[in-house]
């Protein structure tokens, strides 16, 4: 296990730096941490801080990034020049201080290279972060930065059985995906969700992926009969079905979400580590984002996170780092946002894994104290009110009951700007601390054309889904019913070429009754046809109905016959159904 390195023993009455070091064990933040500050607190300093000393002992990490702040991880100069801080700095604070750019530049290379020196950091320090980890920002629907295929997330997952697994992810993904289209739906009571949650889980309990606009497809036509005891269309009316499938299109067919479809895709394993096993640290970006789209985002990026921790052996070794900045609102006291089970779950299970959890938030009472009280290690900064100060301490007195409350409390309410109380894991006496110098050039957010000119290397071409003004499959007019079913011979399954795929049906004799099968049921295997496929094709279905009716005798009997030829071919073989 690695110390990190996060600043200085202070004395808290004269504020001043003792020659104590303050380092926490990596091992101790698989029982996770919580960082708390108000704005200006030195809260995002201190997280950058933590993160670069995971990353300098080869532990990967993914951080959440809603505002933005976590970007500056890749501006990180080993040569302390002025001319590799010139391009980074921001305009309008050179002009606060009365500077050229370039003369502001200087003056932040100089005063980089004191602060770290003070902390015993040279130059080889800052090159061996840079040759350790890899850096990536991700730009989920945007194209500023590595673009991140969040559609592709409904891959069924490889190598999960549990049920229980499945179920969180799909809750997550449907969740957040309602919420995009406005949607406020309860896995509980909300038909809309119930139904995409069993339709995803059907398909992905068969090994088979989907994509977002097959999963629509399929909102109209379902390949179920019940819901729970209830028919399908008593669940859930046909007209209902296509007015909430219109407005899932809806979302497809906007010209700015091609962008949700392009980029790598959403595979944690390949986020951590790149293919020789360097670790990286992947910086999830959604300042850019609507409300609803960064709970969509997260919720997806969390439930693949757990997923994949649950396929991971046991350990007691930190293997990974998840950090979330402003955690407030995806993880609130009272309402239950998509993101807080996942969440929940990381903070009571990710240990046994060795995945640790590190919550960043200015706004304690808005954040489920139940989570924090999960949590080992703690470093709170300033506070904006009594009020934070206290739902604090009240998670605090819940995680460790030896705490002595009033003594931190009061320790609190003194601290300055960049020192922060220190609640080690196991150990009720707190310590005071001040962070040491990031290694990161702390500039604030990036704009969308700095990130692209630092990812430019790293943008990858992958192709963008077409808008989805693709249309749905037609509407099921008077469909087929599967009952009687017949009892075909086994046919083997009906091969295409592409060349034979056209975008409009052909077109029919008149006279000739068109239907579309009822996806629903039961004899399609038996005749080789997919349920879940998505292309029409074209079959022959012939029903016979005969009456014997013989009044002397007093009988009367009714029989009905089914065939279906399926596949087509130039000749039909009457005895071969």
């Amino acid at each position: 296990m690695a110390d990190f390195l996060l600043g200085g023993q202070i004395d808290p009455a004269q504020h001043q730096r003792t020659d104590q070091l303050t380092t926490v064990s990596s091992g101790d933040f698989t029982t996770h941490g919580v960082i708390v500050g108000m704005t200006g607190s030195g809260k995002t300093g201190l997280g950058v801080v933590l993160i670069e000393e995971a990353l300098s002992a080869g532990v990967p990490a993914l951080l959440i990034d809603p505002k933005g702040d976590l970007t500056n991880l890749c501006l990180t100069f080993p040569g302390l020049a002025a001319a590799d801080f010139a391009p980074w700095v921001n305009e309008g604070d050179a002009q606060k201080a009365g500077q050229t750019v370039d003369e502001f530049a200087a003056a932040q290379a100089a005063a980089w290279t004191k602060g770290l020196a003070g902390w015993g950091i040279g130059p080889e320090r800052l090159a061996a972060l840079r040759a350790t980890a890899e850096f990536t920002i991700y730009t989920p629907g945007s194209t500023a930065g590595v673009g991140l295929d969040i559609i592709g997330s409904l891959d069924a997952p490889t190598g999960v059985t549990d049920a229980e697994v499945l179920g969180d992810e799909i809750e997550g993904f449907v969740g957040g995906l309602l919420g995009l289209v406005g949607v406020d739906a309860d896995p509980l009571t909300s038909r809309e969700h119930i139904l995409l949650s069993n339709l995803i889980m059907t398909e992905w309990s068969a090994g088979r992926s989907l994509d977002l606009p097959r999963l629509v497809g399929m909102v109209q036509q379902p390949p179920l009969r019940k819901l729970g005891v209830f028919e399908l269309d008593q669940f859930f009316p046909p007209k209902d079905r296509t007015a909430f499938a219109m407005r899932l299109n809806g979302l497809l067919a906007s010209p700015s979400f091609s962008a949700w479809m392009a980029g790598t895709s959403l595979d944690i394993d390949a986020m951590l580590r790149s293919a020789d096993g360097k670790p990286r640290c992947a910086i999830v970006t959604t300042a850019h984002l609507s409300d609803e789209g960064r709970q969509f985002v997260t919720t997806l990026i969390l439930g693949k996170l757990v997923t994949w921790m649950r396929k991971q052996s046991g350990t007691t070794d930190l293997r990974a780092l998840l950090y979330m900045d402003e955690v407030a609102g995806y993880l609130p006291p009272t309402a239950a946002p998509p993101t807080k089970k996942p969440i929940m779950t990381l903070m009571k299970q990710a240990r046994a894994f060795g995945v640790g959890v590190v919550l960043s938030t200015q706004n304690p009472v808005d954040v489920d104290y139940k989570a924090l009280s999960n949590a080992g290690t703690w470093m709170i900064g300033r506070l904006q009110t009594d009020r934070d100060k206290q739902r604090l301490l009240d998670g605090m007195s819940a995680a460790s009951g030896g705490v002595d409350v009033k003594a931190v409390g009061d320790t609190i309410s003194g601290l300055a700007k960049r020192e922060f109380v220190l609640r080690r894991a196991g150990k009720d006496q707190p310590e005071v601390f001040t962070t040491r110098w990031a290694m990161s050039y702390l500039r604030g957010p990036l704009t969308r054309e700095q990130i692209a000119v630092l990812m430019a290397d790293q943008q990858t071409n992958a192709p963008v889904a077409p808008p989805a003004g693709s249309p749905l499959p037609p509407p099921s007019p008077a469909t087929a019913a599967p009952a009687p079913a017949p009892t075909p011979a086994p046919v083997p399954t009906a091969t295409r070429t592409s060349g034979s795929d056209v975008p409009l049906m052909p077109e029919v004799a008149d006279g000739v009754a068109v239907r579309w099968v009822d996806v629903a049921a039961p004899w399609l295997a038996d005749v080789g046809a997919d349920p879940a496929g998505t292309a029409w094709e074209a079959a022959l279905m012939c029903r016979v109905s005969m009456r014997f009716d013989d009044a002397k005798v007093d009988f009367l009997h009714d029989q009905e016959f089914e065939a279906v030829f399926f596949p087509l071919s130039e000749q039909i073989d009457p005895s071969r159904p």
